[in-house]
């Protein structure tokens, strides 16, 4: 069942379907729903009239992203900065061929929300880690920090403002959830002063994704490309590749699988570390997206009132030997 801006952006993704001849690949953008650690792929779908096609919503957060046909429209939440996300627009649509390109530049608005259009990709298939496109990405990503920022008016990149904002959400737990969100915040305190466009590394002052997992991936016409530039500005790139870092350095990444992300990365001449010891770059931003991830996990899990799951419970065990080791003599 559908609500009522679902279907206003349903009728909106329908228009531009059919000023567009609807001669677009089907798909759609999948995004990492905020209440877990990693991809999910899952969407709810309705249907709409035997004479439109599916509508699907494939994320109902903070953001409303729907998919209409061969048109995805993500409403954003109020007081989005549209000067910023306009920038972002226009920077995908300058990168053919790394970022997916929006349907247009313009910020349309519904029911008093920012929204943007999106042609529909190909997602990767969420349930085969190794079969995802690795090389792709990294090479994808490599390309996206190649890019002088000064060309393209990109704000600061988003990325490393979601840390505190994940963290925050831990105030709103009970008492259950008191002793994994006082291990969370612990190693939050120990991470070093958080900026979009810090960094010391090789690559800093880049453009930077902000956001990248491998949900921020699809097919389209044929070719992988980034998706989702809400967090798209110039910064540290190495915080692109702090998610997979992250995950990798919890035990739950396959060593032969953040092997081949890095090594394809570096490979693809990326910047953001330095190939005789790209820990130097990547340890920082990895501490800061394990916290990150792990604030997610354990805020998600008290908002559903379950236990922590295994996944959730190795980030919290990550975060207490970040602190640990922030205070080891």
């Amino acid at each position: 069942m559908t609500t009522p801006l679902a279907e206003r952006l349903s009728r909106l993704a329908r228009e531009h379907a059919a000023s567009a001849g609807g001669a677009r690949r089907s798909g759609g953008i999948p995004e990492e729903p905020d209440g877990r650690a990693g991809p999910d792929g899952r969407a709810a779908t309705a249907r709409g009239g035997a004479a439109t096609p599916a509508v699907a919503i494939l994320k109902d957060t903070r953001v409303l992203v729907v998919r209409a046909g061969d048109v995805v429209v993500k409403a954003h939440p109020e007081g989005t900065d549209e000067a910023a996300l306009t920038a972002r627009l226009r920077a995908a649509l300058a990168l053919p061929g790394v970022l997916l390109p929006p349907l247009t530049d313009r910020v349309e608005h519904v029911a008093g929300r920012p929204v943007t259009v999106w042609p529909a990709g190909e997602p990767v298939e969420p349930s085969d880690p190794a079969a995802a496109p690795w090389e792709a990405a990294a090479g994808l990503l490599a390309r996206l920090h190649a890019v002088p920022a000064a060309g393209l008016a990109l704000p600061p990149s988003g990325g490393p403002a979601r840390v505190p904002r994940a963290v925050s959400r831990l105030d709103a737990l009970d008492g259950a959830y008191a002793g994994p969100a006082a291990v969370i915040r612990e190693a939050f305190r120990t991470l070093p002063v958080l900026s979009g466009a810090g960094g010391t590394g090789p690559g800093a002052g880049r453009p930077a994704h902000g956001d990248w997992h491998l949900g921020q991936i699809v097919r389209y016409e044929g070719e992988w490309v980034l998706i989702d530039v809400d967090d798209l500005g110039a910064g540290d790139p190495a915080w692109d590749l702090a998610r997979p870092a992250a995950w990798f350095a919890t035990g739950l990444l396959d060593p032969d699988l953040w092997g081949r992300f890095l090594t394809a990365y570096l490979d693809a001449g990326g910047s953001a570390v330095s190939r005789a010891d790209p820990w130097r770059e990547l340890d920082a931003p990895a501490r800061a997206l394990t916290v990150q991830l792990a604030a997610t996990a354990v805020a998600a899990a008290g908002a559903e009132g379950r236990p922590l799951d295994e996944v959730e419970q190795a980030l919290v065990s990550s975060c207490g030997r970040i602190a640990h080791a922030a205070v080891r003599p």
